[in-house]
């Protein structure tokens, strides 16, 4: 059973798993009292300011319940932490989404029985590099591993794709967008192709547009719902080296490959696994 009021607190911008266990417990876990309660005793939970109280008490649960229902007609299913569903490798991280967002294929075995990797790096990588992303991904979902990434131009791309290659192949994106509004809308396509055999997930609204804080927040939830995460190809402003931190972070092996690469150098020298360039003698 969905729980608007835990669904419309998810959502409020900074309320992440902390802010919600503190509302949760203040209010003797009566989150309908939480939307109802005054600005000034909001404010006496941890991590709640004047903003985010505001924002609490702005809440139209009509229209929330409503929202649920459409987003269901266009098969999004919303798993909270309170789900069976729920990505177990996600469920013990201190800032997992209280609430995520699917379309595609639910099925626990895709990514919570099955090992995940993540394959992640530049949108603009070198003829080397989107071979190297092909054959890890390739070889990766020939051992049964799903293939984690964030559906961004470059590698992001090839990694899906790769993996959909094979006919056993699965894939999950992760995107800084909702479900139902794909970004880039060039990948529209892929997207259709990875909720056929895997999903597309978001801890955002299912409608909202990208962003710089939710891109650059997904890449928790992707190096977070994988056991191994791979950076082909960066420099050191690229997206990349924030999910290189989360998975850091979160105790997961982290890999990059031996390239000249900015990026992949600092990563190197900072205690990431090299792989070789000729992907010879794979650990994997």
């Amino acid at each position: 059973m969905i729980d608007p009021a835990w669904i419309a607190l998810s959502l409020i911008d900074r309320v992440g798993r902390r802010t919600l266990d503190a509302l949760s417990a203040a209010f003797h876990n009566d989150l309908h009292a939480v939307l109802a309660a005054d600005p000034h005793d909001l404010q006496k939970v941890p991590g709640v300011g004047p903003k985010i109280a505001r924002s609490i008490r702005a809440v139209n649960l009509d229209q929330v319940e409503a929202g649920i229902a459409r987003w269901q007609q266009h098969g999004v299913r919303i798993l909270t932490l309170r789900d069976a569903d729920y990505p177990r490798r996600l469920r013990p991280l201190a800032d997992a989404p209280p609430t995520l967002f699917a379309t595609g294929q639910l099925d626990k075995g895709r990514y919570n029985n099955r090992p995940c990797a993540a394959i992640i790096g530049t949108r603009q990588p070198t003829a080397a590099a989107r071979h190297a992303a092909q054959e890890l991904a390739l070889r990766l979902a020939e051992r049964g591993y799903t293939i984690v990434s964030g559906l961004a131009y470059g590698i992001d791309h090839t990694a899906h794709q790769s993996a959909l290659a094979l006919p056993s192949g699965t894939t999950l994106a992760v995107l800084g967008c909702g479900v139902l509004n794909i970004y880039p809308a060039q990948h529209q396509e892929l997207a259709r192709a990875i909720m056929g055999r895997g999903l597309v997930l978001s801890e955002c609204h299912p409608d909202a547009p990208p962003g710089p804080s939710a891109l650059v927040a997904r890449n928790r939830i992707i190096t977070g719902l994988s056991d191994a995460v791979i950076v082909v190809e960066t420099s050191t402003e690229g997206g990349a080296m924030h999910a290189a931190r989360f998975a850091s972070q979160q105790g997961r092996t982290l890999y990059a490959l031996d390239y000249p690469a900015s990026g992949n150098r600092a990563l190197i020298e900072a205690g990431a696994i090299p792989l070789p360039a000729d992907l010879r003698d794979l650990p994997f």
